[in-house]
């Protein structure tokens, strides 16, 4: 209507005017302004221009169950009818924090049974930090400080997880924390070269231990890892990678800290990624998907190895944050969990849905550029290429993929671009229909890029 398309203007200019966007060229969206998000539903959202389009992002990684979950919107408002706000500073708590801590120790491994909450992965992170360097120093092991992530990791964007992560522009307008050193990323796509994915999932690992060795094991603390990387690009590592990881780990006094901000609470098929991979973490990351992405929550799962120590040796923790534990935030959670756990929904999701979706992907193998598709469970790149057998791209700075994006977008699709990869993450609740009519979608786009970039 044209009160409709009047709205969408005004909207557009005060965004323009006064909203700064995360990760966004400020210069080009004050010039161009971008798309306005009315309503969602299902697995679709909507802009104010009235277009439907299919999210295959689940929001950003984090509303695996889709935007129609009544039970925790409702849970939500109950929660901030009852208790709004209250901090869990000065040895007070919530009835909803209480409860979602307790949920989340039962869900995991038995020798996790303490959670600090923050709100967002990013803070989480942070805290990982302050916990694995208090850990030691109460050790009387001061000088193990040092921690070790992997190049094009994402961790954060808060200064401290931005050096945690390894994403090259972010340390370019940031100066990072000294005492964060970075490896080699187990992609072997861009990396391996001729070695097989085993041969190279091998070398990678040792990628680890060759750090360790070199800074010396007296000095590094921790090593941090996403199981798949999912803003570098769903970076699924070969099958040789992890058990070589663990293995390194279990040989020397590190911790390790599995991120599990997008892995977590279902989307590689199991409950958490570091069980997917077999893994044995001491610190667990969380965020994102614990309440459906309806209310921001995050925090750290901490080993009973770690606790005991803080716990053991006394002496303030200093750190914390407002919202820490928020009622309605830990309400929000409760009613996710609820679903995960009285709902046929992971199961579904893993043994049916998954492998529909990863088998639709593998039929793009043959389009001429289309050079790699990676999925494990529901978390998936395309990798685009102009010439399949030199891997060369399609046009520099990604601009092949931009492309892809953008014309994916216009036919009602939702996906992001990661470098030359389309990556996806589509919620848990679609339909095997839905996912034929993702497949159709991002097919028409990559045809579109075909044509464009004279590919055939």
């Amino acid at each position: 209507t044209v009160n409709a398309t009047l709205e969408t203007t005004q909207l557009r200019q005060l965004d323009q005017q006064h909203h700064l966007h995360p990760f966004t060229d400020f210069r080009d969206y004050a010039a161009n302004g971008g798309r306005i998000v009315s309503r969602a539903e299902h697995i679709y959202i909507y802009d104010s221009d009235g277009n439907k389009i299919q999210d295959a992002m689940s929001g950003l990684w984090c509303c695996s169950l889709g935007y129609s979950q009544d039970g925790i919107k409702k849970a939500v408002a109950d929660q901030l009818m009852e208790l709004p706000f209250y901090n869990n500073f000065f040895k007070c708590s919530n009835q909803p924090a209480v409860e979602l801590a307790t949920r989340l120790c039962e869900m995991t491994p038995a020798n996790f049974n303490k959670v600090f909450f923050t709100n967002s992965g990013s803070e989480a992170n942070d805290t990982q930090i302050k916990f694995v360097h208090r850990y030691y120093e109460l050790l009387g092991k001061p000088s193990k400080r040092l921690i070790i992530s992997r190049k094009n990791a994402y961790h954060g964007s808060t200064i401290a997880a931005a050096s945690l992560g390894g994403m090259s522009a972010m340390h370019e307008q940031t100066q990072g924390l000294d005492y964060i050193r970075h490896i080699e990323q187990p992609y072997w796509y861009e990396l391996g070269g001729d070695m097989s994915p085993d041969e190279f999932g091998l070398w990678a690992a040792n990628e680890l231990a060759k750090k360790i060795d070199e800074l010396g094991e007296d000095n590094v603390a921790a090593f941090i890892a996403e199981p798949i990387q999912g803003a570098g690009g769903v970076i699924v590592p070969p099958d040789t990678y992890w058990p070589a990881v663990q293995k390194i780990l279990d040989e020397r006094d590190i911790l390790f800290i599995s991120d599990e901000v997008i892995c977590g609470f279902g989307r590689t098929g199991n409950l958490f990624g570091f069980q997917t991979y077999d893994t044995k973490p001491d610190l667990i990351t969380f965020a994102k998907a614990v309440t459906n992405g309806y209310m921001p929550l995050g925090g750290s799962l901490v080993s009973d190895k770690v606790a005991d120590v803080l716990l053991g040796h006394g002496g303030e923790f200093a750190h914390g944050l407002t919202y820490s534990g928020h009622p309605a935030s830990c309400a929000a959670g409760l009613a996710t969990m609820d679903v995960l756990e009285n709902t046929p929904i992971l199961e579904s999701s893993s043994n049916e849905l998954a492998p529909y979706f990863s088998q639709a992907l593998e039929s793009l193998v043959d389009h001429p550029v289309v050079g790699q598709v990676r999925s494990k469970g529901l978390v998936a790149a395309v990798e685009l290429v102009k010439d399949k057998g030199s891997r060369e791209r399609l046009a520099p700075e990604s601009a092949g993929a931009v492309y892809t994006r953008d014309r994916a977008i216009e036919n009602g699709l939702m996906v992001r671009q990661t470098g030359d990869a389309m990556i996806m993450s589509p919620p848990f609740v679609t339909s095997t229909e839905e996912v034929d009519a993702l497949l159709s979608k991002l097919t028409s786009a990559l045809d579109k890029t075909a044509a464009f970039y004279n590919v055939k």
